[in-house]
């Protein structure tokens, strides 16, 4: 994706049809880095993805100290990362985190991924949550560098801006 594609003022609801929208778009393999500061809404948007499908959202916390968590819904893996508390990214590459990245079935979802970016997969789908001024509202940035997820994103974010 050559230009960022941005959705500003979501509220919490905007945030789950984002999710919704994603989980319904989504190959069935990918890597989202998440990015944002400390209470900008990550856990809550993996939450809202998980819900989506099929895994209790209040099961979904965030992996601040265990930095992994595994979620198994009805068709999908999600693997839950935080990599606020690594040291480095060969730390993080400690974790086995390659062989997530591979797994068939499964979205690997890393918080905090700007801190080991330099190994992430090349076709991650990149999402930025910020704190709007408005009370309760978020914009999020979305970017990659692969063509055909980037063509993905495009079109389902169309879907979702023509629905609301």
């Amino acid at each position: 994706m050559n230009s960022a594609l941005l959705i500003e003022s979501l509220d919490l609801q905007g945030m789950q049809e984002l999710a919704s929208q994603l989980v319904k778009s989504l190959p069935k393999r990918v890597s989202i880095g998440l990015r944002g500061t400390l209470g900008a809404g990550k856990t809550t948007l993996v939450q809202a993805i998980s819900a989506e499908i099929g895994v209790d959202r209040a099961d979904v916390t965030s992996p601040t100290f265990t930095l992994l968590q595994s979620h198994h819904g009805s068709d999908q893996v999600l693997h839950h990362l935080d990599a606020y508390r690594v040291a480095d990214e060969d730390e993080f590459l400690e974790l086995g985190v390659e062989e997530l990245f591979d797994q068939e079935r499964a979205w690997t979802l890393i918080e905090w991924a700007d801190r080991v970016a330099d190994v992430m997969p090349p076709n991650t789908l990149w999402m930025e949550i910020r704190i709007e001024p408005q009370p309760d509202t978020r914009s999020v940035k979305l970017w990659t560098a692969d063509h055909e997820l980037s063509q993905v994103l495009r079109t389902a974010l169309r879907e979702m801006m023509a629905k609301g």
